[in-house]
């Protein structure tokens, strides 16, 4: 059975920690409360039981267990729904490494639900202790810390892509030829951009959707760092937009660049062989079983080899000035 991780604050300072689930609706019985229960993995039982104390809608609760949730924000009565996606991305194995994470949002509690350990709800807590002033404003602190991890990450995220990107930038414009299984590579990161993409877009529209005025999470006084939340997913979202853009330009690039190439080599090719050609055409001449000029004669012989030599001197200048070789 998953161990719950639990915090109550009261009139704004952290009053307990760890405690067990069943002690909720104590904590709830008194005023100025404020709640926050995580669940990694949890189990339909350990979830009804919690809709039964919080009196959470079963829709939001089937999409806490349920698996592959989109970003989004959903309103009941009570309570809102919040799913979102924690993200890393692993350049070595081309992989976005994302894990889900839900939340439940009252009036007094938050309840976060995570999908699997691949992000560690460590690091919101320490986002909480870092602002202890805040602490005062309720779910709309929580709230606030949450998305401040999970939008980092995002910034991580785009970070990582913009570097991989522009060594391939530097790959691409270099003589040396791409390997297959470098272009491979680009190709597999270019979909972990995409993906990357999708989830960004839907959790602007959530924070957007959470920033509005006459909802009651956001408190006047948590209002400028949720808009500072917002400007953080805007950035991302244009960032992500901008590499998908140069993903495009530089698969363009690579493609101009792999032509270039091959007419250099045909140009040099075609070249040697227009040099190779002239000697040939004349030792082929004079080698003929028939009578010609100058057979027999030294200055036949002479004529020839001097052929063989002037003419393709000439053709390598002219085709070096062109720049063919």
């Amino acid at each position: 059975m998953t161990v719950a991780l639990t915090r109550v604050y009261r009139a704004g300072d952290l009053f307990e920690e760890n405690f067990d689930v069943t002690k909720v609706s104590d904590h709830l019985a008194l005023d100025g409360t404020t709640l926050w229960i995580d669940l990694c993995k949890p189990s339909k039982e350990q979830l009804a039981q919690l809709a039964e104390e919080l009196g959470l809608h079963e829709l939001a609760v089937e999409d806490a267990l349920s698996t592959h949730q989109r970003p989004k924000l959903d309103r009941y009565d009570s309570h809102l729904f919040l799913s979102c996606h924690t993200v890393r991305v692993n350049v070595d194995e081309g992989r976005l490494e994302t894990t889900e994470v839900d939340a439940f949002i009252g009036g007094r509690w938050l309840v976060t639900v995570r999908k699997d350990e691949g992000f560690s709800i460590d690091q919101v807590v320490a986002r909480w202790d870092r602002s202890p002033k805040l602490a005062g404003q309720g779910v709309g602190f929580l709230l606030y810390g949450l998305l401040d991890v999970v939008i980092d990450g995002y910034f991580e995220a785009v970070q990582t892509l913009d570097e991989f990107y522009e060594g391939v930038s530097e790959e691409v414009l270099s003589e040396k030829p791409i390997e297959p299984a470098r272009q491979r590579q680009w190709f597999v990161m270019r979909q972990v951009l995409i993906r990357l993409h999708r989830l960004v877009v839907p959790m602007r529209e959530a924070v957007s959707s959470l920033m509005r005025r006459e909802q009651s999470t956001v408190t006047p006084e948590m209002y400028p760092y949720f808009q500072d939340v917002y400007d953080h997913i805007l950035r991302v979202t244009e960032s992500s937009e901008a590499l998908r853009d140069l993903a495009v330009t530089i698969a363009e690039m690579n493609l101009s660049m792999r032509d270039y190439r091959q007419n250099l080599v045909m140009k040099k090719v075609t070249s040697w062989a227009g040099i190779a050609a002239v000697p040939t055409l004349i030792t082929g001449f004079y080698g003929m079983n028939v009578p010609f000029p100058g057979d027999g004669k030294t200055w036949g012989f002479t004529m020839a080899m001097a052929l063989c030599v002037a003419a393709p001197l000439v053709l390598f200048h002219l085709f070096r000035r062109r720049g063919w070789l």
